[in-house]
């Protein structure tokens, strides 16, 4: 899941994560509150709740995407299409948000009209996170196999964090 991130970065080392969560979301419009909660205590829990703000922002920002574009109510799922689960990942420089959902199709940021009440997200991932991108993930349960299927994608954002004094 973590490949992606090294493009352009100094090399992130998958072992040496300080810190990581994983939060299963259900399929409605209240789970941005629960992201946001669950969030909170885990960044408390690191000594990051400074972040907070900035990084409950973005989280939900990529939550509400997952929940409105891979997740619609009106189009049927199979029951084994995998839930949205938040990812956080802290290493001593860096904490990393990452949003799995079950659609293959590629987040678009658009320019959305003055007076639209939506489609600024993206803008503001990108505005508060140092960094943001997405890939496909593989087949849940085939992980780290070479040749697995892909399924659904991962959006994430980066946040760097100041080096402990």
């Amino acid at each position: 899941m973590l490949e992606p991130l090294r493009q352009g970065l100094p090399p992130i080392d998958p072992s040496a994560v300080s810190g990581s969560a994983t939060c299963t979301l259900p399929a409605r419009y209240e789970a941005v509150g629960g992201a946001r909660q669950f969030t909170r205590s885990t960044l408390t829990g690191w000594g990051l709740h400074e972040r907070f703000d900035d990084v409950a922002l973005v989280v939900s920002e990529l939550v509400t995407n997952a929940l409105r574009h891979a997740l619609p109510a009106d189009i049927p799922r199979e029951p084994q299409d995998p839930p949205v689960r938040l990812h956080l990942m802290r290493w001593t420089s860096r904490l990393v948000c990452a949003v799995r959902d079950p659609s293959q199709a590629s987040p678009v940021a658009s320019e959305a009209a003055d007076c639209a009440e939506s489609g600024r997200g993206l803008f503001l991932v990108e505005s508060f996170s140092d960094c943001w991108g997405w890939h496909h993930s593989p087949v849940l349960g085939t992980e780290g196999t070479s040749g697995a299927a892909l399924r659904g994608k991962v959006v994430w954002a980066l946040f760097r964090l100041s080096d402990p004094a």
